[in-house]
């Protein structure tokens, strides 16, 4: 069992894995009477709560848990430890519409790329997911031009939220991301032929003066214990083994 003689660990994640966190860390803290603090921000970016904002800021975390790729950025800028990453989950991009909207069909990459085409404000997040839609997929699809001005990427809030205040009519986010905001309607997810799948993993930050309950928190986190809760929110558990 871990103690709570010592601080709150510090945890911070990007977008996708946030509901499961929140779900996940009051369970965690009542199991094992050790508290987490929980903190959010992108992983790219100079939004003021983005992780490189916060990191330039001097603050510290003992856990990030965010999209592979730019877990690993953190590793090879020496922010995360060498050999500490542990995939959580597989987490798909999704699109929604507000309810009572008419639904959109996204099911084929020809039915997306009518609906990217034709809906009037497109919303994205600033995230991993967002990055590949503006930097692969509008291109793939021959569409950069007319995405360069109708669509738009969000900072520091879910693609939900914007749809909700009529500033988007159609959005793109991770599933996960989507799920918790009230008001939306999950359309579907990318067709298979177009969506780009991401890990989403947990790394121990290098500063942490708290190894043994970090790695005890991410064990929970991987755990099958869990499982269950972590797919409701929209992921897929990956249930893998410990690297160390």
């Amino acid at each position: 069992m871990t103690s709570n003689s010592l601080p709150p660990l510090r945890v911070i994640t990007s977008g996708a894995f946030a509901q499961a966190l929140k779900l996940l860390t009051p369970l965690y803290e009542s199991k094992f009477s050790k508290k987490v603090d929980l903190f959010f921000g992108s992983s790219i970016g100079a939004a003021h709560d983005s992780i490189p904002t916060r990191l330039s800021q001097g603050q510290q975390f003992d856990l990030f848990v965010l999209a592979s790729s730019a877990l690993d950025h953190f590793v090879a800028e020496g922010k995360i430890m060498k050999g500490s990453r542990v995939d959580l989950v597989v987490s798909n991009i999704g699109a929604a519409v507000r309810v009572g909207d008419p639904d959109v069909d996204i099911s084929t990459v020809q039915a997306l790329k009518h609906a990217l085409l034709t809906s009037g404000r497109i919303a994205y997040s600033a995230s991993a997911s967002g990055t590949y839609l503006s930097e692969e997929l509008f291109q793939r699809l021959g569409i950069e031009a007319e995405m360069a001005v109708k669509a738009r990427k969000i900072f520091s809030e879910r693609v939900g939220t914007i749809l909700m205040r009529n500033e988007a009519d159609l959005g793109f986010q991770q599933v996960s991301e989507l799920i918790p905001i009230e008001g939306i309607k999950i359309i579907g997810e990318l067709p298979q032929e177009v969506q780009r799948s991401f890990f989403f993993s947990a790394g121990i930050g290098v500063e942490t003066a708290q190894l043994e309950a970090v790695r005890h928190f991410v064990e929970f986190l991987a755990s099958a214990e869990v499982a269950d809760v972590v797919a409701q929110t929209g992921l897929k558990p990956v249930l893998p083994p410990m690297p160390w």
